[in-house]
């Protein structure tokens, strides 16, 4: 019997109510593929994605140390502790965006929450009054971006539950996911370049802290809101919508229960223990050198505003890399050019290390191969993602990519948080001099030696070790299109 037998048999028990609803057509044309309208609006939603992740990545950190003159390992601690939060509600997000599944038949309503309050609490982030001290303004930021990372969290896993639903194929997948990336880019140049600029509008630094954070919350919104109109009922693997009946068992576990299903994807699912180890390995290696970028600008190559530059020479060749990785991918497997990718960045952020001793312009050559490679380190494991809910599907039955993406995204935010965390402790043991606004410091060696280890030598062994977690992932193209 075909694996979408159950739901076929789910299908033709459902009543009328049912059978109307699950006559809906899925957002794909005759031929299987997405509609365009479909890819667009899902890729939109990377510009609150990528926003989230490269602005307080980039410049939290440096905003406690230099602005509020948090000491360095309190600054570390402060970004953890909001981070440790999500790893624990991201997989209880997970639960409660499959249980709406199961009883609404879409994931909308958490992504609606989480896209409605976000701009308010990004700005609250960075409004800190100077006059408060370190630490009322320790207390402050941790607060706010606590409920910042929920609110994020809120649309970020359910979002990464949907391309498992929204179509069946393997290129397909590839596809959407590529364009997402493309998007992702987009917004890292947009938040990465344009965060900066907007901090540099005022010659006050508090209002250009609160200005960045204003108009930086309401377009991260606003990206978000335009995804959540794709959150529909999921397709199977026939490329038909999953019946009402088919989902029911999931709308009766009780919460705990779905909590619990994110947890045993874990352990049930080596491909998914493979991919996530790697995608958490390799977040840490780019969260350790998004938090490094603006310490490389300022104590390295001398110039605060030289991080924008940074990011350009990161970002627009990733823009045009991203879909000539999708191409390879068609070609060799996403799982081999996942690897093609990762090689390459860890060669390009080890040569960085020379700006020890001959700091430079041509670091801009080095930061370019890295995003060249890293947009395939973005595309190919989100497209892999997918694979893997399916092949668990076929064996535990629909409605659990929530589980997943929960477990997922507390991974993702985990690795990031870490490489933050990674940094201040580097910039500890070296001997940092943190400072508030305005005030002017020199720092040690030994801590400019630090900021170029933690942005060149530390992410290249990271990336390495990433690779011998990859080679433990066992799906290929043909056991996920055998399935389908």
């Amino acid at each position: 019997m075909s694996p979408d037998a159950p739901d076929a048999r789910a299908a033709a028990s459902a009543g009328p109510a049912e059978a109307a609803a699950d006559s809906h057509a899925p957002p794909t044309t005759l031929a299987g593929r997405l509609s365009a309208g479909t890819i667009a609006r899902y890729a939109t939603g990377s510009v609150g994605t990528g926003g989230f992740a490269t602005l307080p990545g980039l410049v939290l950190a440096y905003y406690l140390t230099d602005s509020l003159g948090v000491a360095a390992l309190a600054a570390g601690a402060v970004i953890t502790a909001a981070k440790v939060w999500d790893v624990v509600i991201d997989p209880v997000i997970g639960a409660l965006t499959d249980r709406d599944l199961a009883r609404h038949g879409t994931r909308r309503r958490l992504m609606l929450v989480g896209s409605c309050s976000i701009a308010v609490l990004f700005a609250l982030t960075f409004a800190v009054p100077p006059a408060l001290g370190p630490v009322v303004g320790a207390i402050w930021v941790l607060i706010a971006f606590l409920l910042t990372a929920t609110a994020f969290s809120l649309f970020q896993v359910p979002y990464i539950a949907l391309p498992a639903e929204l179509t069946p194929g393997y290129d397909e997948r590839t596809r959407l996911l590529t364009w997402r990336v493309v998007v992702l880019t987009l917004a890292i140049l947009l938040f990465g370049a344009g965060g900066p600029a907007l901090r540099a509008a005022s010659d006050d630094p508090t209002t250009g802290y609160l200005i960045m954070g204003g108009v930086a919350g309401i377009v991260i919104a606003g990206g978000m809101l335009v995804a959540t109109t794709v959150a529909r009922r999921p397709v199977s693997a026939a490329g038909v919508p999953v019946s009402t009946a088919a989902l029911a068992p999931a709308a009766r576990m009780p919460l705990r229960e779905h909590y619990a299903d994110g947890i045993r994807s874990l352990r049930r699912s080596a491909p998914f223990r493979a991919l996530l180890s790697t995608f958490v390995l390799q977040a840490l290696a780019t969260g350790l050198m998004l938090a490094g970028a603006q310490y490389v600008a300022t104590w390295v190559m001398r110039s605060e505003d030289a991080v924008q530059l940074l990011f350009i020479a990161l970002i627009a060749p990733a823009l045009l890399a991203a879909p000539g990785w999708g191409v390879i991918a068609r070609r060799i497997g996403k799982e081999r050019t996942f690897a093609i990718a990762s090689a390459v960045f860890a060669v390009a952020a080890l040569t960085i290390v020379a700006a020890q001793w001959a700091p430079g312009d041509w670091i801009y050559a080095s930061v370019a191969a890295a995003g060249i490679s890293y947009a395939g380190m973005q595309s190919l494991p989100m497209a892999m993602l997918p694979d893997v809910i399916s092949h668990d599907e076929i064996a535990h039955g629909p409605g659990r990519a929530g589980a997943f993406s929960g477990v997922w995204t507390a991974g993702e935010t985990i690795g990031f948080a870490l490489g933050a965390t990674a940094l201040t402790v580097i910039l500890a043991l070296t001997g940092y001099v943190s400072s508030t606004a305005g005030q002017m410091v020199t720092q040690p060696d030994a801590a400019t030696a630090g900021i170029v280890i933690s942005f060149s030598i530390v992410p290249a062994a990271l990336i390495g070790l990433s690779l011998l977690t990859l080679a433990r992932y066992r799906l290929r193209r043909a056991d996920i299109e055998s399935a389908a």
